[in-house]
């Protein structure tokens, strides 16, 4: 038996050994992972804000948030949701002043908060 036939007898074991019998491989495609990383309306890499007591609005934020760094808020008064659907490490805060001055706490990755927007007047995302 030549040594590439045994090579390749060889990766075929191996690979019977990772991948059970009757597992079916294979990737999802573009759209089924894209809805598959969307959860309550709020996309994959967001953080969003959703409208003043309406909890997560049947899955309809009213704002998102993708890139990181300061983001000025007008005209968000009372309780609004908000979630953080980064990956990884990535964190939101709140800041009563603007440009991302006067910061309070960390809200990290794939979770959310009630929080009382009123004295609130920017956000920040940092990975």
């Amino acid at each position: 038996m030549s040594v590439l036939k045994r090579a390749g007898m060889a990766a075929a074991a191996v690979a019977a050994l990772l991948v059970p019998a009757g597992v079916v491989v294979g990737t999802a495609g573009p759209a089924a992972a894209a809805k598959a990383a969307t959860a309550q309306g709020c996309p994959y890499g967001a953080v969003c804000i959703y409208p003043q007591n309406a909890g997560w609005n049947g899955g309809h934020p009213s704002h998102f948030y993708y890139s990181y760094g300061a983001h000025n808020l007008s005209n968000m008064v009372g309780v609004h949701r908000i979630y953080n659907n980064q990956s990884g490490g990535a964190t939101m805060r709140t800041c009563t002043g603007y440009n991302g001055t006067g910061c309070e706490g960390y809200l990290p990755a794939n979770n959310y908060i009630d929080k009382n927007m009123t004295p609130i007047n920017s956000i920040t995302l940092q990975p």
